[in-house]
């Protein structure tokens, strides 16, 4: 896969997880996408609370250390 494809199937999939976001508080949906060393895409999305929220990237890189990835 090119730099460009892979740059394309990331957008796509960083716009699948805002679509998934929880932002009843800013209404600011965000989603981010991130290219592992191993290969794999990790997705994440914003998730607000009302004390705090948490990042679309954060939520990405948590995802993707879960899997064992650094």
């Amino acid at each position: 896969m090119t730099d460009s494809e892979a740059i394309k199937e990331m957008h796509h999939l960083a716009m699948a997880s805002r679509d998934r976001a929880y932002c009843p508080y800013s209404n600011f949906a965000v989603g981010a996408c991130i290219l592992g060393a191993n290969g794999k895409y990790y997705t994440g999305c914003n998730v607000e609370k009302a004390v705090n929220s948490l990042c679309a990237e954060g939520t990405a890189i948590v995802k993707m250390v879960e899997d064992g990835c650094r």
